[in-house]
């Protein structure tokens, strides 16, 4: 069976600027990770990915379709669940009815909404939360319906740009923990600028930095490349940042 993602040779600007020229990115089943500094192209290759900037050269594949072909992103985007940094929703509803209105938006049968909906919040442990209004939410609060939205019409591939920021220490675990859950059915791609994410729910990491990948393998993959030379509180930080050190090649 093919990787769920397979991208060669994107290009990508914002504005004038290059993003990204030349990226190669195979996503494997699982929990892949995308690890990188702020402004190393995360989440412009998550847009890519999902269809919501067209990038300049490459070709692109997902679930097996060629999205970059007319009619290839609508024939899979029920199919995906994303998350973006910042969430999308009217203030004036409720929990209940922004993941439900997710639900409808991806073509979940009207029969299935409620119990998909229900499934959904409870998953994110939002049930007591299901009347409050979006804009009452706090942030953590608003992240986690967000992550509700993307997961509830229970999606083959599920994108999540950012899902831990705003939410407290114990919800960062819940959250791991809902990840591995989620995975035992659909590929999960997360990007984060945290390390330490990485290592509780990865099975392949990716570490993009100026727009290339400069690490693809496992958490021990990167653990077994830290420099002897790099501070770091762990392995895991010491093998990112020697990757962070690899030289980035774009053609």
């Amino acid at each position: 069976m093919d990787d769920p993602i397979i991208g060669h040779g994107l290009a990508q600007r914002y504005r004038k600027r290059i993003v990204f020229r030349n990226l190669d990115v195979v996503v494997p089943t699982g929990v892949t990770v995308l690890l990188g500094p702020n402004g190393a192209g995360k989440s412009t290759l998550l847009h890519t990915i999902v269809g919501l900037k067209r990038p300049e050269a490459g070709s692109l594949h997902v679930l097996g379709r060629d999205v970059l072909r007319r009619g290839g992103l609508r024939a899979v985007a029920a199919r995906i669940g994303f998350l973006p940094q910042v969430v999308s929703h009217y203030p004036g509803y409720t929990v209940r009815e922004s993941v439900a209105y997710a639900a409808w938006l991806k073509k979940t049968l009207k029969q299935n909404i409620e119990a998909k909906v229900d499934k959904a919040l409870g998953l994110m442990s939002l049930s007591d939360r299901a009347g409050s209004r979006m804009g009452s939410l706090s942030g953590g609060l608003l992240r986690r319906a967000g992550i509700a939205q993307a997961l509830v019409h229970e999606p083959e591939l599920v994108i999540l740009d950012e899902p831990a920021a705003g939410l407290d220490p114990q919800q960062r675990i819940e959250l791991r923990r809902v990840l591995r859950k989620v995975a035992d059915s659909a590929t999960v791609l997360v990007s984060t600028h945290v390390v330490d994410d990485a290592r509780h729910v990865a099975d392949t990491i990716i570490v993009l930095n100026e727009g290339a990948v400069v690490f693809t393998g496992t958490v021990a993959g990167l653990e077994a490349m830290a420099g002897p030379d790099v501070d770091g509180d762990s392995d895991l930080e010491r093998g990112y940042l020697t990757a962070l050190r690899q030289p980035v090649v774009s053609a």
